[in-house]
């Protein structure tokens, strides 16, 4: 006669996070702090490629877990740091984009004007070579613009994203206290 195993009933949260996989790992510890751990029946999920290309981790958490409320208010100062790192990252090279882009079309107007001379009616071959050097130097000057234009951002974002790290760390700290 086998005896069948009495098991306690426990009501699980369930929450699904999207992350690039090179952050799993950190996604995972740090979700621990805040009382979730990775659903085991659930295995992570890896798109095949694309522009898009994230892991979707799937956790769980007891509904009864204690200091809840305080919990789920330090995951989303924790979740809105996520975001701010994010921006910040983003950040370093929009500006670095832009201002190449504008150089490069203002090249390109150049280097139409100097078609236009020389193919006009009555050519203006020396007007169009004249109009056709900052053409060119508007399609070359943009590359070093942009490197050097990224390197003065990337200067004043790290230390911000080393400070949002920081507070990240200190708040899944607080979360992993309130756990024990």
């Amino acid at each position: 006669m086998m005896e069948k195993e009495q098991r306690e009933f426990i009501a699980y949260d369930y929450k699904q996070v999207q992350t690039h996989p090179n952050k799993s790992s950190f996604m995972i510890d740090s979700y621990q702090n805040f009382g979730w751990t990775l659903d085991e029946n659930a295995k992570p999920s890896y798109p095949s490629s694309g522009p898009s290309f994230k892991t979707v981790l799937r956790f769980k958490r007891d509904r009864k877990i204690m200091n809840k409320m305080e919990l789920t208010r330090l995951q989303r100062n924790f979740e809105f740091c996520l975001k701010e790192i994010e921006h910040l990252e983003q950040s370093k090279t929009s500006k670095a984009t832009m201002l190449s882009l504008i150089v490069g079309i203002v090249g390109t107007a150049f280097v139409a004007g100097s078609v236009f001379l020389i193919t006009a009616q009555t050519p203006h071959i020396i007007f169009g070579i004249i109009m056709a050097v900052p053409g060119f130097l508007g399609w070359i000057i943009p590359y070093f613009l942009y490197k050097t234009e990224v390197a003065k951002r990337v200067e004043v974002i790290e230390p911000l994203i080393e400070e949002k790290q920081d507070e990240i760390y200190a708040i899944c700290e607080k979360g992993n206290r309130l756990l024990e």
